[in-house]
């Protein structure tokens, strides 16, 4: 059987099957390597590589079905929301002052990143603007579209500026705390003791499905995860859950994210890959220093580790980057808080400031 069809999708087996297996052998040398997130860092490499230099497998692009991501990403949400405990709620009340230094971190990484963009990459004003939104990737991309940006150039950055915060936080982490790093308010993820039983797994199901279909119906930025994460942490609160997902599940759920963002490459030639890395990475130093400025200013303030802070203010993906407080046990609750106001900040003064860009031609520079 050359192709099938799942959920509308036209499927090509021999295409999806090297491409999970290049995913997979990339996420188990990255182990063997000692690096952190593994499944999630190397299936992005090998798979990005695949998709940069043009393999097509059995006559096809690498290309992952996106249902896929909507089955799995819930699974992060429901094992976010077994953090919801009274000891943990009661730091809630500590967090403002991080939330509230977020209005000033958004728009200042969104006004320099775009005149970044504009002196170093030669790039239009609407390109470079929707390109230096800190956050709400496909919203800005459909706005850019909207407005006359160069799609490819403002697509390449956007994901780029994910998947190098991806790549580059944790081994930056593992590289100065010479190891693992953890927390206390991490490490209530892991709920030591807690059979995930057949029992537990049926209730999951049944709160996964609630939280994804009412996310949506309420109208929750990012819902595959917000809504999941809500219902997780009242039926954690409320007794009906007492288990989190096994270690096995997240790490496949790794592999998914991490082969679904190494296909977004294909069609992007080496030249063109390369200018945009370089254009992202000067981004990404500058948003990470304002990142690091908010760990050690604010960490005693607001009761969390300095990396905990770092990775709340880290401009990644709210799914990826809550995979990485968790798989790293960092305080994956104030984390995700974090990136969801971030989220919806960064859109909303993107909205706001619009009109402020002119629109027209966004084609990229010779």
């Amino acid at each position: 059987m050359r192709t099938i069809r799942i959920a509308g999708e036209e499927i090509y087996p021999l295409m999806l099957a090297t491409v999970f297996s290049v995913g997979i052998v990339g996420g188990f040398a990255a182990k063997f390597a000692g690096l952190p997130i593994p499944m999630l860092l190397g299936s992005v490499v090998t798979v990005g590589a695949l998709s940069i230099f043009g393999f097509k497998p059995g006559g096809h692009p690498p290309k992952v079905p996106f249902w896929l991501r909507l089955f799995f990403i819930p699974i992060i949400g429901l094992s976010i929301g077994s953090a919801f405990t009274p000891a943990v709620l009661e730091e809630v009340r500590l967090w403002w002052p991080s939330l509230l230094a977020i209005f000033v971190y958004i728009p200042l990484a969104h006004y320099v990143g775009y005149r970044g963009f504009m002196v170093t990459g030669g790039l239009s004003k609407v390109t470079a603007y929707y390109s230096a939104v800190p956050g709400g990737l496909l919203e800005c991309i459909q706005m850019g579209e909207e407005n006359g940006a160069d799609v490819q150039m403002l697509t390449a950055l956007q994901f780029l500026r994910l998947i190098l915060t991806i790549l580059l936080v944790p081994l930056a982490f593992t590289i100065v705390n010479g190891g693992a790093v953890g927390s206390a308010a991490g490490a209530a993820i892991s709920l030591p003791g807690v059979p995930f039983t057949a029992e537990e797994l049926f209730w999951h199901v049944v709160v996964g499905v609630i939280g994804f279909f009412g996310g949506r119906k309420l109208n929750l930025p990012a819902y595959l995860i917000t809504g999941p994460i809500l219902a997780s942490g009242v039926a954690h609160l409320t007794g009906l859950l007492e288990a989190a997902p096994p270690v096995w599940l997240i790490n496949v759920t790794q592999l998914i994210i991490g082969v679904a963002l190494g296909t977004r490459f294909v069609g992007m030639v080496p030249r063109a890959f390369f200018g945009s890395l370089y254009l992202a990475f000067l981004n990404i130093c500058f948003t990470m220093i304002l990142a690091m400025g908010a760990g050690v200013l604010m960490h005693e303030i607001v009761g969390e580790r300095v990396e905990a802070v770092v990775l709340a203010f880290a401009p990644g993906g709210l799914a990826e980057m809550s995979l990485v407080a968790f798989s790293m046990n960092i305080s994956v609750l104030y984390v995700t808080t974090h990136h969801v106001v971030r989220i919806i900040l960064s859109v909303a003064v993107a909205k706001a400031f619009a009109g402020t860009i002119p629109r027209g031609d966004g084609a990229a520079p010779p």
